[in-house]
């Protein structure tokens, strides 16, 4: 975030190179090949190859495939995730990804222990209400407790059995969501297995930046609650003051309270979980952001959740994105005037650099670190919008919050005395962050259109490098052209003039090649001097 020598992303641009080189970057439907038939056409074809190679599936009569994922590689491979029944029950181990190639043959598959899931029987011997005495009996300590039993085919050691499986929900001794899965083998009454049921509890968040929040929350089995959050699956540590370049996804404490109210709502605050409201809360509407708008789930799209540190280093005015521990970090502020470093768009701006490492991969240097970085400003300045604060609302004014009055804008770059507004040959030669602002101006332009406006209360004024007038569509759609340019068309060593040519090729499959849309993308582009 902050335009130096030394700023975070110059120290972990090593590893960010090496881990997106072995991150897996997946495509829209569109672009899958004309013979699997995009997302469609990728599950008929595993269903086919499953019931061709039924022997390798171990599957068999009395049995159905339920969808459960899909992944569409660059290449037109495929891989197909499907849960498994048997006779309509729900085989527990029984799941499988069927890996094809880009003409639906199959390559190779993986699957959980079940490889035959059949049953003799599905009639149990031993009632439901037998079963779900057993799992209430086996959840001490949960008070007012109700139970729901299901049956399944429990195969998750590899021997299918039939078996009820028993959700014991109730509360605990301080009032926290408490709660047991309990299975039991539906023939002799055995009890296979037990284990603590995770809960999503509604915590109560203090904040700095967006006031009084809900964030999400895991009620701990033996009491209390952590910043854990059981949708997302990220966690929110202390990390003591440690610095960044020691920190491994395994350092840090845990947050916890009893109460599930967390932070006191204040700049510069004494209490340690303030900042960690603000960045569990962030993150988790980065992660929504991406998947609700463009269907990516979590930062490298296999769905898993990053660790959050809040309190790195001493008087660290600062934050970043690291790939080797797959973690967000941020900073105190300078402890005078730039407080935590944990506000919506400086949060997502940074997450953001781990999903440019895991599709595009831009190198962080010349034209393409300068793409890097205003990719970061555009999405972060996005999840602001989306996130729809009353407190922190959304504007072009990039980290306006922690760095006021803002460290980047977008509708005039060169306003803060070094980012540049248009392109020319020099671009290049600039500090990524500076020469980010081409890209931030355009995405302004193409959003909002040239001239003098005002936007939830901010006032904007943005020229055209070639005087012309340019009239914006909208952001949101302006961001769909823009992370389909990063995902299917950008490469790491993308220019601004091939970033120019990724989004019209974006807009065209979205849009049309004679549409308004691709019309704005290619006028914001000739206003920024990109042709």
């Amino acid at each position: 975030m902050t335009p130096t020598p030394s700023s975070r992303r110059a120290r972990v641009a090593a590893a960010v190179a090496v881990v997106a080189a072995l991150a897996g970057a997946t495509v829209p439907a569109a672009t899958a090949s004309a013979a699997s038939g995009g997302r469609e056409g990728a599950i008929s074809q595993a269903r086919a190859n499953v019931a061709r190679n039924a022997g390798v599936f171990g599957f068999g009569t009395g049995q159905d495939l339920v969808v459960k994922d899909v992944v569409l590689d660059a290449d037109g491979t495929s891989h197909v995730r499907f849960d498994r029944t048997f006779q309509g029950l729900p085989v527990v181990g029984g799941d499988l990804v069927v890996h094809q190639d880009a003409k639906g043959r199959l390559k190779d598959s993986s699957r959980a222990a079940a490889h035959d899931a059949a049953v003799k029987s599905t009639v149990p011997k031993v009632t439901a209400q037998s079963g779900a005495a057993g799992a209430l009996a086996a959840a001490p300590g949960v008070k007012d407790a109700v139970s729901s039993p299901e049956l399944v085919v429990w195969a998750a050691d590899g021997t299918p059995r039939l078996a009820w499986r028993t959700t014991v929900e109730g509360t605990g001794a301080h009032g926290e969501p408490a709660g047991k899965v309990v299975v039991t083998d539906a023939t002799t009454g055995e009890r296979i297995e037990s284990y603590d049921a995770e809960h999503q509890a509604a915590g109560t968040g203090n904040s700095e930046y967006t006031g009084t929040i809900a964030i999400d929350t895991t009620a701990k089995s033996g009491g209390g609650y952590t910043l854990t959050d059981p949708v997302r699956g990220h966690v929110t540590k202390d990390a003591n003051n440690v610095s960044a370049s020691s920190l491994k996804a395994t350092s840090g404490t845990a947050f916890t309270s009893t109460t599930n109210v967390w932070g006191d709502g204040k700049k510069f605050s004494a209490n340690r979980s303030t900042a960690a409201v603000d960045a569990h809360a962030n993150t988790a509407w980065t992660y929504d952001y991406y998947k609700n708008v463009h269907g990516r789930s979590g930062i490298k799209n296999d769905g898993k959740g990053a660790t959050v540190f809040v309190h790195v280093g001493t008087k660290w005015d600062n934050a970043q994105w690291s790939d080797s521990c797959f973690c967000m970090m941020t900073g105190d502020g300078d402890g005078v005037t730039d407080p935590e470093q944990v506000d919506l768009d400086t949060m997502g701006h940074e997450m953001t650099h781990g999903v440019t490492s895991a599709t595009a991969n831009l190198r962080y240097s010349g034209e393409s670190g300068g793409l890097n970085e205003s990719t970061s400003d555009i999405f972060g300045t996005m999840v602001e919008w989306y996130a729809n604060n009353t407190v922190d609302t959304g504007d072009y004014l990039f980290s306006d919050q922690s760095t006021p009055p803002w460290l980047r804008r977008f509708d005039k770059p060169s306003l803060d005395g070094r980012s540049a507004d248009c392109w020319s040959s020099s671009v290049g030669s600039l500090d990524v962050h500076y020469s980010s602002g081409v890209g931030n101006h355009w995405f302004y332009l193409a959003s909002e259109g040239s001239g003098s406006k005002t936007i939830n209360g901010v006032t904007y004024n943005s020229p055209t490098c070639n005087s012309s007038t340019v009239t914006g569509i909208g952001n949101d759609k302006v961001a769909k052209i823009w992370y389909r340019a990063l995902t299917v068309y950008m490469t790491s060593t993308t220019n601004y003039k091939g970033a120019r040519a990724a989004s019209l090729n974006a807009a065209r499959d979205l849009y049309g090649a004679s549409s308004t849309e691709y019309n704005a993308v290619a006028a914001a582009w000739s206003g920024v001097n990109v042709s």
